[in-house]
């Protein structure tokens, strides 16, 4: 993959993540994989412009206060499908047991339940909201939320790579019809598909981990 000369050096030019053996198993896999790199590639694209303004991102590696601190995260269903593979079938112990103890007794209010001391336990396909979330100046502060308290700090995706990804995802939900993929993106009406993180189902991905391990377990119990 060719890098991209503009990118911004505390956001590098992201290449798109594969996982051939499940992309061939789950035809919604490369779409939402496709569509998280665009959106990556216009995250690096925004942060490199507000450098060039001379802007500084806030945003560091180990930085969760997002994580903790937000409580209105939009999530699409394409999105929770990628989110409950990736931890019931790619997040390793100890991380696992942790993790599924946080989505079994999630209740509204609390920090993000894939937030594992610390670190996203599903950052590779972490939501296109937490993606394109970057907040220049300061770093936040405990229990902030820049989003309400300075909107100025935060960066405003490009629109542009927002509507592709969505666009990509779309064929999902059954509007496959490039014209129909438009309407839904320029009407707003695609973000009626988007539910808050906060309110979703956790519990029940923490049954779909226990799952998985009683069958991956069930061949080693015969022998």
């Amino acid at each position: 993959m060719t890098k991209d000369k503009t990118a911004s050096p505390a956001y590098p030019a992201p290449e798109r993540l594969t996982f051939p053996d499940d992309e061939a198993r789950f035809e919604w896999l490369p779409m939402l994989l496709d569509a998280y790199h665009i959106a990556d590639v216009g995250v690096s694209e925004g942060v490199s412009r507000e450098e060039k303004q001379g802007r500084v991102l806030a945003c560091r590696k180990g930085c969760s206060a997002c994580c903790r601190t937000h409580k209105d995260i939009p999530v699409y269903p394409l999105e929770l499908v990628g989110m409950t593979w990736y931890a019931t079938e790619k997040v390793d112990q100890p991380v696992r047991a942790r993790l599924q103890e946080q989505l079994r007794d999630y209740q509204q209010g609390d920090a993000c339940p894939f937030l594992v001391d610390g670190v996203c336990a599903v950052h590779p396909v972490r939501p296109l909201a937490c993606r394109q979330f970057n907040v220049f100046g300061q770093a936040c502060a405990e229990g902030e939320d820049p989003f309400h308290t300075r909107r100025q700090d935060v960066m405003t995706p490009i629109r542009k790579y927002i509507d592709d990804a969505l666009f990509t995802m779309l064929p999902f939900y059954g509007v496959g019809h490039k014209t129909e993929r438009r309407k839904m993106i320029k009407s707003g009406a695609v973000h009626q598909l988007a539910r808050e993180l906060q309110r979703c189902n956790w519990p029940s991905v923490a049954d779909k981990m226990s799952e998985f391990d009683r069958r991956r377990t069930m061949p080693a119990q015969r022998d």
